[in-house]
């Protein structure tokens, strides 16, 4: 399958239509796919169900125009970043329209409402901590993007970033440490 997709992938980059519309049509169903895990493990922190989320992120990877990815790895680690940013403007958003947006302010139960908020707080904080991360590794940074938001396996991560697992695993086990310090500061 994934070599499929990256023969679909340079048909596709070389002008061939039909291999576009299956590329589309194969990409949809995997990040629907993914989208699925996604939204299963992180519960109510996406705020998105898993159509409003592939859809979205399918949306900003086809507003790049012709895919430029040179195989399905490359392409999920791009999907990982755009579900992220996705996730990110919505609770950006939300909290824009919570500080006096355009939004008519009506009583809700004040307890379900911090609740919400917190979630949102704490998923701006670790978009904050993962782009310090970024800035100080960014293999690490992009071993937390391919795992926790591309779904991929260390093995996936490892042949993509050209690593090995070991290399994987200790990134991500300090990149999990890093986080962690950050949001508890």
């Amino acid at each position: 399958m994934a070599a499929d997709l990256t023969l679909l992938l340079r048909e596709a980059r070389e002008g061939d239509p039909a291999a576009a519309e299956r590329l589309y049509a194969q990409l949809y169903a995997e990040l629907r796919q993914l989208a699925r895990h996604r939204v299963r493990d992180a519960g109510a922190m996406t705020l998105l169900n898993t159509t409003a989320l592939v859809h979205e992120s399918f949306l900003r990877v086809q507003a790049q125009g012709t895919p430029e990815f040179s195989d399905r790895k490359q392409f999920f680690a791009y999907a990982a970043r755009a579900m992220r940013s996705v996730v990110v403007d919505l609770v950006r958003s939300r909290a824009t329209q919570r500080r006096g947006g355009d939004v008519e302010h009506l009583p809700l139960d004040t307890q379900l409402a911090d609740q919400l908020r917190a979630e949102d707080e704490e998923l701006l904080r670790v978009h904050e901590a993962l782009d310090s991360l970024a800035a100080l590794d960014p293999r690490q940074a992009q071993v937390v993007e391919l795992r926790y938001f591309g779904g991929l396996t260390e093995a996936e991560v490892a042949a993509g970033l050209g690593v090995t697992e070991r290399t994987v695993q200790r990134d991500w086990q300090k990149a999990r440490l890093f986080l962690a310090m950050s949001l508890r500061a």
